[in-house]
């Protein structure tokens, strides 16, 4: 007699290999039918006696969870690259692999750093709504003028694949190129033509700066109120990694006081974004809701390679993207 699986998956996914596991009949799906994720009440009873969980960046998989699912737990698949939401120690402390889905949205998302750099460089937004709202009427030198993107110089905080992808596309606009790492990485900023420099002249020499670093305890608030007070007037910062490496009021403060020109913002320290954050009322701050990685086609790699992970943890096997080393162990 076959084996089954019980599996919770905490919302519908895209993609063939999710497809096919709804179709497997070693396969006891328990999926999440709707938008918004489970509550946390939720949660806890869903994982009940499950042998796999599939999860997402808005569900928190601590302890008490992997409590309430129980020691026939075999994997946690995450579809995300980052896994700050799940308890990766109390997992492997468990036995209990974690598998994530990196590399597949590196372009991806390097390209909504680039959409979010040129639409706050060029105002696009904000031209946008100011058509929409019968506001053009006529043609004027310095109607809805922005600042210049090519030739100019960014500086990305954090090196890693992404910010390696949006260096190489900073080529093509003639810019200077400046990084900061936790490690430092001279071959990799060399290859695509970069600098390395410290954190502070980063943010001093930068007009743009792309913020593309993992959420730790060390970068929390990375970009705080001395950061803002170390860059240009004009300079614009990009985030595309976690809202909470960027103190939030501090960038406000930083807004209103004209200490930098704007802000293109695919992350927030709270999501979604408070409708009465002081952040949508500024006509130089562009919000968009966590689609860095939001292709069709990346979105479905991402589900396959979660699914990938899913399946070999529940069998015993290496995941094929581990984060965590408790490959097996259970």
């Amino acid at each position: 007699m076959t084996e089954s699986y019980r599996v919770f998956v905490t919302r519908v996914l895209p993609g063939d290999g999710f497809a096919e596991l709804r179709q497997d009949p070693a396969f006891d799906l328990d999926v999440w039918p709707v938008d918004f994720p489970p509550t946390r009440e939720e949660l806890l009873k869903h994982v009940g006696g499950v042998d796999g969980l599939v999860c997402l960046i808005t569900d928190t998989i601590d302890a008490a969870v992997l409590d309430a699912a129980g020691e026939q737990l075999k994997v946690v698949s995450q579809m995300a690259v980052g896994v700050d939401n799940v308890d990766v120690a109390a997992c492997t402390a468990r036995g209990i692999p974690v598998g994530n889905t990196p590399g597949v949205l590196t372009e991806t998302t390097a390209d909504m750093a680039w959409a979010l750099m040129l639409a706050s460089a060029r105002r696009v937004v904000e031209a946008a709504e100011y058509v929409k709202a019968g506001q053009w009427q006529t043609w004027t030198p310095t109607q809805m003028a922005g600042v210049d993107v090519f030739g100019s110089t960014l500086g990305i905080i954090g090196f890693g694949a992404i910010g390696q992808a949006i260096a190489r596309r900073a080529q093509g606009f003639g810019m200077r190129v400046l990084c900061w790492n936790r490690t430092p990485r001279p071959d990799e900023a060399a290859a695509v033509g970069a600098e390395q420099r410290g954190f502070d002249e980063v943010l001093a020499e930068a007009d743009f700066v792309c913020v593309s670093t993992a959420l730790t305890a060390d970068t929390t608030h990375l970009i705080d109120a001395r950061a803002f007070e170390l860059m240009k007037p004009g300079a614009i910062l990009v985030n595309t990694a976690r809202g909470p490496i960027v103190d939030e009021a501090a960038l406000v403060h930083a807004l209103r006081a004209g200490q930098i020109g704007g802000a293109g913002l695919d992350v927030t320290a709270v999501e979604p974004l408070p409708m009465d954050s002081p952040l949508l009322a500024m006509d130089n701050v562009v919000v968009v809701p966590h689609i860095g990685s939001a292709s069709l086609a990346t979105r479905s790699k991402m589900a396959d390679m979660a699914v990938a992970n899913l399946r070999a943890g529940l069998a015993g096997e290496p995941l094929p993207h581990a984060v965590s080393t408790a490959v097996g162990s259970k």
